[in-house]
């Protein structure tokens, strides 16, 4: 039988949907790839034998469903983010945007919004409006920086029953003072939530969103297993909040929703939270080093706490990724003009990176 082709246009898709363009960023067997923020190191193998293990202990019981609540991966999330958290106000997915996801569909959907400090997270639109909620966009200083004075106004003017705080921001790496959390939450009626998903990257004496938790059920905290984890493939995304707040997700999962297999092996990984971010300070070093030698080559580079360098001053964005490509060297244009971004590799990879650009010039 052949096949039918058509378009989009052609399938009866909800008008909302009309229009957009799925996430997606480029994928290519380069040599060096410093594009999705990955963590570039592998996971060490004394913690891959563990989970591996783990894996095989699991299998003997794979003909039946997973725990539901994933019990043991709710209690090591909680032992590993400390504050006197206990697993009832832990809760996982498949990745830190199922996780989103699940916020959304519990607290916007259809008639709701979101809001978010433009640029920000290119998902939280994308996954406001697969749940039928309306996304709005708040602005930032123009060195991608909020204070917590405007942070508050503009919420309160919007007034969203979602706002996402990215801490720190992607796709820019900016810092997010507790302050402006603490000034958003009170200026919200809904739902905050604080997205760490590289917090680990951030200098060790600074606080998490976490310390703010007591006695705000509003707000959430999130984080993710995919970068200093070095756990991208395994799809792991976990938060925490208030424990009320963490049952009304359950009106919205689907059932058995964590493989018995994603939770062994996250659960194993956990055991060797030590071991698993030990590569934490060399991938800040080769960071520090991005940012220090682009001023050199003619860029501009912003003050970062992630695994990425956000970098301005670039001419032809579209050129120099281009150049870069031909060069296999994989970085993000992320649709800023005059920027481009790069995740910060292992030292051979980030010197691979910077000879190139300096090859490369800003194409300007």
């Amino acid at each position: 039988m052949g096949r039918v082709t058509g378009s989009l246009d052609d399938l009866p898709l909800r008008d909302d949907l009309r229009g957009l363009a799925p996430y997606g960023a480029p994928q290519a067997m380069l040599p060096v790839t410093l594009n999705v923020n990955e963590n570039t190191h592998p996971v060490p193998q004394e913690v891959a034998d563990d989970i591996l293990d783990a894996l095989a202990h699991a299998l003997r019981d794979v003909n039946r469903y997973p725990d539901r609540e994933f019990t043991a991966l709710r209690e090591g999330f909680a032992a590993y983010l400390g504050h006197g958290l206990a697993r009832d106000q832990i809760w996982a997915g498949n990745g830190s945007n199922e996780v989103l996801q699940h916020l959304l569909q519990t607290f916007a959907g259809p008639g709701r919004t979101a809001f978010g400090f433009a640029p920000t997270y290119s998902m939280y639109p994308l996954l406001t409006r697969g749940t039928g909620a309306t996304w709005l966009s708040g602005t930032r200083q123009t060195d991608f920086t909020i204070t917590a004075d405007n942070a508050a106004a503009q919420v309160a003017a919007a007034d969203p029953d979602v706002v996402f705080l990215c801490a720190p921001n992607n796709p820019t790496g900016t810092p997010l003072p507790l302050e402006v959390v603490a000034a958003v939450y009170e200026a919200a009626r809904g739902i905050v939530i604080v997205d760490e998903a590289y917090q680990e990257f951030a200098p060790r004496d600074e606080r998490s969103a976490l310390a703010l938790l007591p006695d705000r059920p509003r707000l959430v905290v999130s984080r993710t297993m995919s970068k200093a984890f070095a756990f991208a493939g395994a799809r792991v995304g976990y938060l925490a909040a208030d424990p009320v707040l963490i049952d009304a997700l359950r009106l919205v999962r689907l059932p058995y929703h964590l493989s018995a297999l994603t939770q062994a092996a996250a659960t194993a990984a956990l055991r060797h939270a030590d071991v698993m971010l030990s590569m934490v300070d060399e991938i800040v070093a080769q960071r520090d080093r991005i940012s220090a030698t682009l001023p050199a080559l003619g860029f501009a580079p912003y003050e970062s706490w992630s695994n990425f360098v956000l970098f301005g001053g670039v001419g032809d964005p579209a050129a120099v990724w281009q150049a870069l490509y031909d060069s296999g060297v994989l970085i993000r244009d992320i649709g800023l003009p005059g920027h481009l971004r790069v995740t910060a590799g292992t030292e051979a990879e980030t010197t691979a990176f910077l000879e190139a650009l300096a090859s490369v010039g800003s194409a300007s």
